[in-house]
């Protein structure tokens, strides 16, 4: 499985996303109350991803 989203419990409790490609953590997403939410962001990511622009910052 070279790329996947993965939700998992952090220590405080609550849920989190993270992309990884090849292993290696490309981002994490802010914590969540419920695994629903976390499935939510998930599929948000997935249907506005594609889209969206690239705003360089440096």
């Amino acid at each position: 499985m070279a790329h996947h989203f993965e939700i998992y419990k952090d220590k405080a409790g609550e849920y989190r996303v993270r992309f990884k490609y090849n292993s290696e953590v490309m981002f994490a997403t802010e914590g969540y109350s419920s695994k629903a939410s976390a499935q939510n962001a998930i599929d948000s990511i997935k249907s506005n991803g594609p889209g969206a622009k690239v705003v360089d910052n440096s």
